[in-house]
């Protein structure tokens, strides 16, 4: 019966692991690069920017 202890504590892990991570990965798929993107974009095209010197 040990035996069979020690052989379901490393399934009750992995069960553990396998709900966090599609727990931790839920709101990925609503996040997307697209605002910062964006935003990224606009920094280089105002840093492309020729500057008029006076």
């Amino acid at each position: 019966m040990a035996a069979l202890a020690w052989l379901l504590i490393p399934l009750v892990a992995a069960i553990g692991a396998g709900l966090w991570g599609s727990w931790a990965n839920r709101t990925r798929k609503a996040r997307s690069d697209g605002p910062e993107l964006d935003g990224y974009a606009r920094f280089r095209a105002a840093m492309e920017k020729p500057h008029s010197h006076t």
